[in-house]
């Protein structure tokens, strides 16, 4: 797969389809790029009107075009673009970029134009990036089909984005500073290549140290968790997700969808991948630049080194928000930060070495915290003023932090007056920050993707002990119905190994006595209406009913009571369940996303869980540590382990059920949604008992 995606980065030879002598128009552009790069390949303008542009031939037709040709830039009128594709793919070229617009983004007839250069492309084995985009860069080849105005420097990051429009405002906001690139992609309306083909691309890339990436939507989360999960292990992918508010959850009929937006399974994919998510467009290159320039700290343990106090003090609150420490320094580094500095500095962490510090003063710090065992992280702060050189702090800082292997993340604050500070540090590999509280989030970022790396990779449970004939009929019958009440979901519930409450349905007070002395008081009745999805909501539950003739009369009091709260209401019947001993209430639930499938949900269960919101959620399959992390993010997970002296609850039991319900929601995918609340979890070794249950199926 990745190879196919070669001759955008590697092509021996480029034509321009469309190009134009017109300095206004962008294709006059993107030849001119290509021509004054480093790129070494052949370029070709094709062009009927022209015979020259820009000093090269133009050819009329990309048939007479020599070779080497593996790549074509295609920026001609949407309509006559599907000819110019099929004239490509004729010709042998295996790949090309279509910066043209009109395509699906301007509606139904753009749509078609983009789906018949689909298929156009996949007739003659070609890849396409766009259309709709700015065109792509890379640093390695000096390859550059975009119109946009400068080039970063080379470096080991790897950008990818889909809104081409942002791409510019990101190069000149990087130009100048010493933030490399291995490549910059603009993606497009991605009729073809996807992001996760170029992440996946990236990750063998060897240029490529850092994937940074600006996504709106990803078309087939199955796959980008797949391959994402798998490059995370090779190398970070740091990413700025746009529309995170979207629509948000919708008003659907269960727990779990109503707590399950459509960004929630985006954050669930990010994170068992070991995707580093940030939240706007500093943070994006802020960590990536970090990836890039440093290693990853082997701890929590910061220090800080400064010249004001005031800075120190941001940077620290900003460590502690993010879960870093700043540790006492051994009595060695005190004894020998004494020896150079003011006496009146302050030599613990921070160490605040006063104003007058000089850039000798900045490298010997530096030079001596990276021997100090209690430290990890070194950040030297510098506030600049008259009476200091940033330039030589820059340089001090530089050599010190070669003495040893921590990272050190500077925070030279202010603009001006640091800008070339700035270039010498990031051209030495040292990302400069401008703000204190910059590295609390970099390094929180750096170290969680570490401990995601640091886990061992487990395989998923096979469960053999499972019955899909009996489920797949119980579906079929309630198809038109569009959803399963309680008592059709135990069944099924059963047949798939999770345990449920003795119990069975009663159609009339008969019945429900009848099953009272088969189950045994005292047994809780359930009213059965596929007009009330939340029993208790109207009354329709009734506890503790201790014998025969108490059922009878509680049948018929329950049904009056009901008829008159709910009188458009069908009732069904009613559920007899024996009276399960108390234990810890706890919903697990699945809804299904368009991209990434079954989104499974844990958290505090009962009738309060959209009130407190307590919940983690994870795509299936999972394995039991995913599982058991899940569980921990909660702080139903805290009480299921012994909070306060209580008896440690049956947690491998109510991984057991969340495996299970991944299993069902994966073999059945008509099942939109379905929740078990609660689930009633005991101490440990006693096992979990499913109360109540429900199914949405697709409409």
């Amino acid at each position: 797969m990745t190879s196919s995606l070669s001759p955008f980065f590697n092509a021996a030879g480029v034509a321009v389809i469309g190009a134009s002598s017109n300095p206004q128009k962008l294709s006059y552009g993107i030849l001119k790029n290509l021509i004054n790069s480093t790129y070494k390949g052949a370029v070709y303008p094709v062009n009927p009107g022209s015979a020259e542009i820009l000093g090269r031939r133009c050819y009329a037709h990309i048939s007479e075009v020599p070779d080497p040709v593996d790549l074509a830039v295609i920026v001609v009128p949407a309509p006559v673009t599907p000819q110019t594709l099929e004239d490509c793919g004729k010709r042998g070229i295996k790949a090309a970029i279509i910066i043209s617009g009109g395509f699906k983004e301007v509606g139904e007839s753009g749509s078609d134009l983009e789906k018949e250069c689909l298929e156009i492309a996949r007739r003659y084995g070609m890849r396409l990036i766009g259309p709709n985009c700015v065109g792509t860069m890379c640093m390695r080849t000096g390859l550059n089909t975009t119109f946009i105005y400068g080039v970063p420097d080379t470096g080991g990051i790897g950008f990818l984005s889909q809104s081409g429009a942002v791409c510019g405002g990101v190069i000149d906001m990087v130009l100048g500073k010493k933030i490399g690139f291995s490549h910059f992609i603009s993606m497009g309306n991605e009729a073809d290549v996807t992001e996760t083909d170029l992440i996946e691309y990236l990750g063998e890339d060897p240029s490529t140290r850092v994937i940074a990436a600006y996504v709106e939507q990803i078309r087939d989360g199955r796959r980008f968790l797949e391959v994402a999960r798998k490059v995370s292990r090779v190398k970070p992918i740091v990413l700025l997700k746009a529309g995170r508010s979207g629509a948000g959850a919708r008003a659907v009929s269960s727990h779990t969808g109503s707590l399950a937006g459509s960004y929630t399974a985006y954050q669930t994919a990010f994170k068992q991948a070991g995707v580093i998510e940030v939240q706007n467009w500093s943070e994006l290159f802020d960590v990536a630049i970090a990836f890039d320039f440093q290693p990853i700290p082997a701890g929590r343990r910061a220090v800080i080194i400064t010249n004001a106090g005031g800075p120190a003090a941001i940077t620290s609150d900003a460590l502690a928000n993010n879960g870093l420490l700043l540790e006492d320094l051994e009595e060695a580094t005190k004894v020998e930060l004494r020896k150079h500095l003011n006496p009146a500095a302050q030599v613990s962490n921070p160490v605040d070495m006063l104003g007058g510090v000089d850039g000798p003063m900045y490298g010997m710090a530096v030079s001596t915290l990276m021997k100090d065992k209690n430290v990890d992280i070194i950040l030297p702060i510098l506030v600049p003023h008259a009476l200091t050189n940033s330039v030589e702090v820059a340089q001090a800082i530089i050599n010190a932090s070669k003495t040893g292997s921590k990272p050190v993340l500077p925070v030279f604050m202010g603009d001006q007056s640091v800008a070339e500070a700035r270039i010498t540090l990031q051209g030495n590999r040292l990302p400069m920050y401008v703000y204190p509280e910059t590295p609390g989030l970099v390094l929180r970022k750096m170290l969680t993707y570490a401990e995601w790396r640091e886990q061992q990779m487990e395989g998923i449970q096979v469960l053999n002990d499972i019955r899909v004939e009996p489920v797949q009929k119980i579906l079929d019958d309630a198809q038109k119905a569009g959803s399963l009440g309680e008592a059709q979901t135990r069944p099924l519930l059963e047949a798939y190994g999770i345990p449920v409450v003795k119990g069975g349905f009663a159609a009339s007070a008969s019945e429900a006595a009848h099953l009272f002395d088969e189950i045994g008081g005292p047994v809780v009745m359930k009213i059965v209406s596929p007009e009330i999805l939340h029993k208790s909501d109207v009354g329709g539950i009734r506890l503790n009913l201790a014998d025969r003739s108490a059922v009878m009369a509680e049948y018929d009091r329950l049904m009056n009571d009901i008829r008159r709260a709910k009188p458009d209401a069908h009732l069904e019947g009613v559920l007899i369940e024996k009276m399960a001993p108390r234990g810890q209430e706890v919903i697990i639930g699945m809804k299904r996303d368009a991209g990434f499938g079954p989104l499974l949900m844990f958290g505090l269960g009962g009738i309060y869980v959209e009130l407190f919101k307590d919940v983690a959620f994870r795509i299936a399959p999972v394995s039991a540590v995913e599982a058991h992390q899940m569980i921990a993010e909660t702080r139903a997970g805290k009480l299921l382990t012994g909070f306060r002296g209580s008896a440690k609850a049956d947690l491998d039991a109510v991984v057991n059920v969340i495996q299970r319900l991944g299993r069902i929601s994966l073999d059945f995918p008509q099942i939109e949604e379905i929740e078990v609340n609660p689930l009633l979890v005991y101490p440990e070794g006693q096992g979990a008992l499913a109360l109540d249950g429900r199914v949405i199926l697709k409409k």
